[in-house]
């Protein structure tokens, strides 16, 4: 009898949770809105310069879970982006960073660069192919056998290419140096409506000498920071004969202006919400410092940009319900994990650590190495992104145990002042780290890993003395990041519990009735699974 109970209840309970499911249908539109180095705090900090139809909007009809944490190390937006989107770490799908360093020809290249495809309104050349995890965007097309229509806007390649996937209609971002919504030969063909905007009459090349960001509330609006020393109303402008304006404007709040007005040609002509299949629409917007303000945190600028981006978000969501329905459109909504600013500090108050010269230490590295293994060639090829890269190619010349040079070293540079520890790739390629090392074992991929990944002591500055003395704070603090589903019959919910940026991916594909990402490996979120 305790059997047939238990085996009745264990029905009952599997009834409920397919009930759950049953409810919940699958959207005819899913609107992914990342931005870019969004914090949670300032949310709330600033909240009071907000209307009721952006940010508030979003938290207080959706299902609103309190931070996204990312388990990796020196998070960036290629990081952040191809993880949210493929459901798993960079030691799976491949970016392990923004930028990589050609040590060959000496420069820093975006690691979506690819010779062998052409821009379109740009003379960058990208591709997807260094992600090597399929993303939400791409099961989505396998699933419909091409029907479905996905598309992703973003200020840069990096977010737009990796929030798009490989099998993507198009992806499309702002060109740093015209201007324009540039894409990717990789990509097969511009939609006619896109090529019209470029050229329209009032493109943003038309308009952007006219472009002044001024304050758009009182000074007294902007009073969430007392640090703020400034009393008078910034004003910044775009020179057009500048060789960076639109890489200042794209850290101003007129990118998130130029990123909803695209997407809306995307709710305009894109047909979304009318096939059998559902559609995506990637949207990234900015919430990170003005360019020229890096060094000064404490702003009226980022309180001006997060005012304006409320607004944006008002007029995306307004669009997206006027056009396809918000009960019939998935919206989810969060951030990128992480923010970058650069810390200055008074002369009267210099950081304590001091500094960590990379230059010196290679140099002084390779001597050692030399010592012990010969005069005849150099044993360390470069220091890149906190990490020391070996002569490979002398190491297997001179017929060495690759494994037993990368020890050496790492006892070696682990005597540097400053330096918290040294892992190897080889330690990471085995599992033989520490516990503490896991977060480099996630944020890095094996293809691109330097032989020496170094960690350094918290407010250590790395003076990069070939960038003229150039030095960044050593600073990887986890950003309060909230993550949104509102729409498709959601009901509002605070769920106050921390997920992990790998479980968003699974479960958007869970909601949407598909295959997970194929690297992939977590369940979707418990809530949306009918569990408590």
């Amino acid at each position: 009898m305790r059997r047939i109970a238990s085996f009745f209840i264990s029905l009952l309970s599997l009834s409920a949770v397919d009930l759950s499911a049953q409810q919940q249908q699958v959207p005819k539109l899913v609107v992914c809105i990342t931005v870019d180095q969004l914090r949670g705090d300032y949310i709330e900090y600033f909240s009071h310069t907000f209307g009721e139809h952006g940010f508030k909007r979003l938290l207080n009809e959706g299902k609103v879970y309190q931070n996204v944490r990312f388990d990796f190390a020196n998070i960036d937006q290629a990081t952040a982006f191809a993880t949210l989107f493929t459901g798993t770490n960079p030691s799976f799908h491949g970016i392990y960073g923004s930028k990589k360093y050609d040590f060959d020809k000496g420069r820093e290249v975006s690691v979506l660069n690819d010779p062998e495809y052409l821009g379109n309104y740009t003379p960058e050349n990208y591709s997807p192919k260094a992600l090597i995890s399929s993303t939400v965007g791409d099961e989505l097309k396998i699933a419909s056998k091409g029907r479905s229509e996905v598309f992703a806007v973003a200020p840069d390649a990096e977010s737009a290419i990796l929030s798009a996937g490989r099998t993507a209609n198009a992806a499309f971002w702002m060109d740093n140096y015209n201007g324009k919504w540039a894409t990717t030969t990789f990509y097969k063909g511009i939609p006619w409506y896109i090529d019209r905007y470029n050229n329209a009459p009032d493109a943003l090349t038309a308009r952007l000498s006219s472009m002044i960001w001024t304050p758009a509330l009182s000074l007294e609006s902007y009073n969430a920071f007392p640090y703020v020393q400034d009393g008078a109303p910034f004003r910044h402008t775009f020179d057009e004969k500048k060789s960076d304006n639109y890489l200042n404007l794209k850290t101003s709040p007129f990118i998130n202006k130029e990123v909803t007005r695209l997407a809306l040609q995307f709710l305009e002509y894109a047909a979304f919400g009318t096939r059998s299949c559902p559609d995506m629409l990637a949207v990234t917007y900015y919430a990170g410092n003005y360019r020229p303000l890096l060094n000064k945190e404490y702003n009226r600028e980022i309180q001006d940009l997060y005012h304006r981006l409320d607004k944006d978000l008002e007029e995306l969501l307004n669009a997206i319900d006027k056009k396809v329905g918000i009960a019939n459109t998935l919206i989810v909504f969060t951030g990128s994990g992480y923010y970058r600013s650069e810390e200055d500090y008074p002369e009267s108050l210099p950081p304590g650590n001091g500094d960590f010269y990379p230059k010196r230490c290679i140099a002084l590295l390779n001597m050692y190495l030399m010592a012990a293994y010969g005069q005849d060639r150099n044993w360390v090829t470069g220091y890149y992104n906190s990490q020391i890269f070996l002569n490979r190619k002398a190491i297997e010349d001179a017929k060495l145990n690759l494994a037993e040079i990368q020890t050496k070293a790492a006892e070696f540079v682990q005597e540097f002042t400053g330096v918290q520890h040294v892992t190897t790739n080889h330690a990471l390629l085995t599992g033989r780290y520490p516990s503490e090392a896991s977060p480099l074992y996630h944020g890095t991929h094996h293809l691109g890993r330097g032989d020496l990944i170094i960690e350094l002591q918290p407010g250590r500055r790395i003076n990069l003395e070939n960038s003229g003395g150039k030095t960044q704070l050593t600073r990887n603090n986890a950003v309060p990041t909230p993550l949104v589903f509102m729409g498709n019959g959601f009901k509002a919910q605070r769920i106050p519990r921390e997920v992990n940026a790998v479980e968003i991916a699974p479960t958007l594909t869970h909601i949407l009735r598909i295959r997970p990402p194929n690297a992939a490996r977590s369940l979707p979120l418990r809530e949306l699974r009918g569990e408590n």
